[in-house]
């Protein structure tokens, strides 16, 4: 029997930001993606990742919000996590003081700006930044705002405030025995190279990708790079991707 694989979609993504590594990796492992639908915590959406797998062990990939969902996924049932990939994510919680404050403000407004001109609006606002400055204006692009448009407001008001009571993952970090893949696009500016560098230097025997040209989005950006990395990661061989 296969092995399983939960991939853990980001912030007001669904099934489709993983489904050319699903077609990549499927022959090599059950894939499941599971939706968070209305849940309002990363706690939450955790213990609904780990209801959707089946009994025993399993691999699991988290994208953007989603990885830090994998952190909370391990932090709750480690003895069932056999492999751990991170991809352009992050491990601190919320700021204190003036940063905090900000970031809160930023998405408070961007939900205002939902529930006022729709969810596309919105993202056209929100998503340029995320992608490679090759894909603005792309049909990629288009098809990332299509994702967005799926989801409701009410959807995205539950994700804000899973995002900004998000658990400190930094603890876990050095906690981590599995063999674990920390990856991101280059040029992600959401959430940099440099962050990724630091949670692979504190996880023992990890290894480190940064995928050229590319940016937030990576699973949908560059899915041959992210699948044959999953791929490489799941045979427990060298990706074959190098930082330059």
């Amino acid at each position: 029997m296969k092995p399983t694989l939960l991939l853990l979609p980001g912030l007001m993504c669904d099934a489709m930001v993983w489904s050319a590594q699903v077609e990549a990796v499927g022959h090599a492992a059950n894939c499941i993606v599971p939706a968070y639908g209305n849940l309002n915590s990363i706690t939450a959406m955790a213990e609904h990742a780990l209801n959707a797998a089946p009994a025993g062990r399993f691999s699991v990939a988290g994208h953007s919000m989603g990885g830090r969902v994998a952190f909370e996924v391990f932090r709750l049932a480690p003895q069932r996590v056999e492999r751990l990939a991170l991809l352009d994510t992050g491990v601190h919680p919320l700021a204190q003081g003036a940063v905090g404050a900000a970031e809160r403000a930023k998405r408070l407004a961007l939900l205002a700006l939902a529930r006022r001109d729709g969810m596309r609006q919105m993202g056209q606002q929100w998503a340029p930044p995320m992608v490679h400055t090759s894909q603005r204006d792309s049909p990629l692009f288009e098809s990332i705002l299509d994702m967005i448009e799926r989801s409701s407001p009410d959807q995205f008001e539950a994700q804000i405030q899973a995002l900004l009571s998000r658990p400190d993952a930094a603890p876990l970090l050095p906690m981590i025995q599995c063999p674990t893949l920390v990856m991101c696009g280059k040029d992600d500016a959401w959430s940099p190279l440099a962050q990724h560098v630091s949670m692979h230097n504190l996880i023992t025997g990890s290894r480190l990708v940064a995928i050229p040209e590319c940016g937030h989005m990576a699973p949908m950006e560059q899915p041959e790079a992210v699948g044959s990395a999953l791929l490489a990661w799941l045979d427990g061989q060298p990706s074959g991707i190098h930082i330059r």
